[in-house]
C-alpha cells in the first residue's frame, strides 16, 4: 500500500476539478474583459479619423458596458475561487500537486506565452511597415500587460512552490 504513487490527499475529486476549472475559466474571461475595456478606451480617446464617429463611439460604449459588466461579476468569482483554493493549499499542501492544477497552470503559461509572442510579432510587423500609431501601440501595450501579468504571476507561483 505504501508504494502507491498518490497519497489519498493527492487524489483529484470532482470538487477539485471544477474549482480549478472555474478559477482558470474566470481568469481567461476576466482577462478578455480587461483587454476589451482597455481597447475600447483607446478607441474612445484616440478615435480613428477614417471611421464614422457617432457609430464608432456608440459601439465602443456598448463594448465598455459589456466589459465592465463582465469584470464586475467574473473577476470577484476568480478572486474568491482562488482564495478558496489557496485556503485549501494551506490546510493540505499536497493539493498543490494535483494533476488538474498543474495541467491548467502550464496550459495558462503556454497560452500567455503564445499571446505575448503573437503580440510582439504584430508589433514588429507593423513597426517594419511604418504603421505604428498611438492607437496601435496602446492596444499592443494592453495585451502585453495583461498577458505578461498572468504569465509572470503563474510562473512565479510554479517556481515558488517547486520545492514543496
Amino acid at each position: 500500500m505504501e508504494n502507491t504513487p498518490l497519497n489519498i490527499s493527492e487524489k483529484t475529486s470532482p470538487k477539485d476539478v471544477f474549482l480549478h476549472l472555474l478559477a482558470i475559466i474566470t481568469l481567461y474571461v476576466a482577462a478578455g474583459g480587461l483587454v476589451t475595456l482597455l481597447f475600447q478606451y483607446v478607441n474612445v480617446f484616440f478615435p480613428d479619423p477614417l471611421v464614422d464617429g457617432y457609430y464608432s463611439i456608440q459601439s465602443a460604449y456598448s463594448a465598455i458596458r459589456w466589459a465592465i459588466s463582465t469584470l464586475i461579476i467574473v473577476f470577484p468569482v476568480y478572486v474568491l475561487t482562488s482564495w478558496f483554493l489557496n485556503k485549501g493549499y494551506v490546510a493540505n499542501p499536497s493539493k498543490r500537486n494535483l494533476r488538474i492544477r498543474k495541467w491548467l497552470i502550464y496550459f495558462t503559461l503556454f497560452v500567455a506565452a503564445v499571446v505575448i509572442i503573437g503580440d510582439l510579432v504584430t508589433l514588429i510587423y507593423n513597426l517594419l511597415g511604418g504603421e505604428l500609431t498611438i492607437r496601435f501601440f496602446l492596444k499592443i501595450l494592453a495585451v502585453l500587460t495583461v498577458a505578461g501579468s498572468i504569465f509572470s504571476y503563474y510562473f512565479w507561483d510554479v517556481r515558488k512552490h517547486k520545492t514543496e
